[in-house]
This record gives structure tokens, sequence and C-alpha cells, in this order.
């Protein structure tokens, strides 16, 4: 899992409530567990004119040019600016998969549903949560300036502005010391893998029969 420690990046805006996970990535995109290739079906509802199958050739569909994401203004963007409710719907973990393969690295909302919340975590992309009041106070700075971008300094814990304001915002120690080191659940119980083998050792000393029973 990538690390997150310190990131800058262009903010785009999703402006609507009770965004739920299949707008994110269609039902009709989840053959496959493989965590790549849904970066392109990504809000795909929204980014399109047509109606998506897999394996149409995305390159060549009508986008939609007042979703936001097709806007020259906003490519390139690695920061989503959403509102609450944020990946609300089934749990489904293709969504923060297309997220970032997308490019996003962070999203901003004032709430989010739990599996969805968790599921970020898990993955990489940091899920950050600020009081309604100041995402509606950067969505206003972000309308009113292209190429807006924020820094968010995770050991820190805050966001930057452009003009140098702060946001401060809580997360877990655990998940906190996770994606700053890029340690997904695997590579966390790796860490002990040490501790492990020598338990199965001295457990395989203690009842050597479990051995015949792997044969």
């Amino acid at each position: 899992m990538q690390a997150f420690t310190k990131h800058t990046g262009l903010v785009a805006p999703l402006d609507r409530e009770n965004v739920d996970t299949d707008l994110i990535i269609p039902k009709q995109f989840l053959k496959s567990i493989k965590r790549t290739g849904f970066g392109p079906n990504l809000f795909d509802e929204l980014r399109y004119l047509d109606h998506g199958e897999p394996g149409m050739d995305n390159s060549k569909r009508p986008l939609n040019p007042d979703f936001s994401l097709n806007q020259p203004r906003y490519q390139g963007a690695s920061v989503l600016l959403a509102r609450k409710n944020f990946g609300c719907g089934s749990s489904r973990e293709h969504a923060p998969w297309a997220l970032m393969q997308y490019g996003f690295r962070a999203i901003i909302a004032p709430s989010y549903a739990d599996i969805f919340f968790n599921n970020s975590f898990k993955n990489g992309l940091l899920p950050i949560i600020l009081p309604e009041q100041t995402v509606a106070q950067l969505f206003e700075e972000l309308y009113a300036q292209e190429g807006y971008s924020l820094t968010i300094d995770l050991a820190a814990q805050q966001v930057v502005s452009p003009s140098g304001q702060t946001y401060g915002f809580e997360i877990d120690e655990f998940r906190k010391h996770s994606l700053l080191n890029g340690l997904d659940e695997i590579a966390t119980t790796l860490q002990k893998a040490e501790k492990i083998r020598a338990f199965e050792q001295q457990r395989l000393a203690r009842h050597p029969w479990l051995a015949a029973e792997r044969v």
C-alpha cells in the first residue's frame, strides 16, 4: 500500500450529498477483484452521456461537459471535495479502488458511510472529516480560484489552504500509523512474521500429530 505522509494536490468538487457507491462505480463494472481497471469508469453515469458497459472503449464515449471531472480546470485533481454521507449504499470495496485508480489520494467531506470510510483506510485512501461549514467554505474558495490546491499533512493532522488557513482533523492512531507507513492489514500482520513462525514451531513441538494432518 502506498504510504500517505504529506500531499499537495489540485482539488475537484463533487457538489452533491449522499453519493452512493453505485454512483462511484456502477454495478456492471464489478466483475473483477484485481483492484485494477476501475478508474476509467469512476462516476460513470455522471461522466459519460451514454450508458457504460464492460469492455467498451471509454476513449470513444461522449463526455458530459457539465461534470466537474471532465472540465479542464480540474484535470489532474488528486483531492476530492464532497458533501455529507459520501460513499453510502452497498459495501463494495471497488469504490475506493476506482477513486484511487483515477488519481485521488484523499477525500474531504462532512461525513461518510461507515463501510466506505473503513474500506478507504484499508486501501490507502485518506477520508478526512471536516465540519459542514468548513467544507462549504472550501467549496466557495474552490469555485472562486482556478487551480485551487490543498496541502494535507497527515502527521500534523492538518489541511492547509492556499491562503495558509489550517484545518485540523481527527484520525484513529492505528489508521494514521498504517497510512504513514504504507501498511495494509496483511503487511501489518507480516510485521509479526517471526513471532508467528516461532509460535507455529512451538505448537508443532507440543502437538506433533498436527503435522500429520497437513499431509
